[in-house]
């Protein structure tokens, strides 16, 4: 894989909080430019910590990485202060959604373009381009979003992301809580995203079946360490990634190739 391809480079990235709980044992993975990259494992496997840690934010919860490094078209992302990274283009939508539930729907997505402190014309024209991608959001733009649904509410949360003028769009757990039909939705559209305009997205996913539908590569966590990388549409069809991470019975004469993954 040539250097200039490589938009995300974690190597071997330990972390811990308190100086004493450790949340990853050495996680390693690179994103290419132009790719989705789903993150999969289940709760506490050390997902949400890796994206913080990508975008930097360890430190405010008295977490910080210990060993390995973060590298992020070439920057060590340790170097730069979050509000940086979101202006170079890396930009997270947290787990939760997060949004500014005693603002508008415009005034939320308003507020990405602030961010990068772009002008009144880019963030009109953003805000155009906004309500073309989720037209619900139109509908809804003067509605207080603590008045949203919990779908509308991730599309407000995407959407000020996209204000930003990303380059690596980082999502924590899109799905949680939202309807299988809304997260088809979101997932879909990110997928147009990425092929429309080349948006690069890594995105962690608890709901390993619908993110492997439509990444191109994953890697999965167990107990904060990498467990097993490779091309999307393999792994969906590994029987031990189906009877350990997608719910699925494996077929009996694929038990041994379960061989190289840890215990579930």
């Amino acid at each position: 894989m040539a250097g200039k391809d490589v938009l995300l480079s974690v190597d071997g990235v330990k972390a811990t909080y308190n100086g004493a709980i450790t949340a990853l044992h050495g996680v390693s993975f690179t994103l290419r430019r132009g790719e989705i990259l789903a993150l999969l494992g289940a709760n506490g496997a050390g997902k949400t910590t890796t994206l913080k840690a990508i975008s930097n934010l360890l430190p405010a919860e008295r977490g910080e990485i210990t060993a390995g490094s973060i590298l992020y078209q070439g920057r060590d992302v340790t170097k730069a202060k979050p509000a940086e990274l979101v202006r170079a283009g890396l930009v997270q939508v947290l787990e939760g959604r997060h949004c500014f539930r005693n603002l508008t729907v415009e005034e939320n997505l308003i507020a990405g373009g602030l961010g990068r402190s772009g002008s009144r014309a880019e963030i009109a024209a953003d805000l155009e381009r906004i309500y073309a991608i989720f037209p619900r959001l139109k509908d809804k733009r003067r509605a207080l979003s603590g008045l949203a649904s919990g779908g509308e509410q991730q599309m407000v949360a995407i959407g000020r992301a996209l204000m930003s003028r990303p380059t690596l769009l980082v999502l924590d757990e899109p799905s949680m809580g939202l309807a299988p039909i809304i997260v088809q939705d979101i997932f879909r559209t990110l997928r147009r995203l990425n092929a429309e305009s080349g948006l690069s997205i890594l995105v962690a996913e608890q709901n390993s079946a619908i993110a492997l539908r439509y990444a191109d590569r994953a890697t999965i966590l167990e107990n904060g360490t990498a467990a097993l990388s490779g091309d999307a549409a393999e792994l969906r069809q590994r029987d031990d990634v189906k009877a350990f991470y997608l719910g699925q019975k494996a077929a009996p004469a694929s038990v041994s190739s379960t061989a190289s993954l840890p215990p579930a």
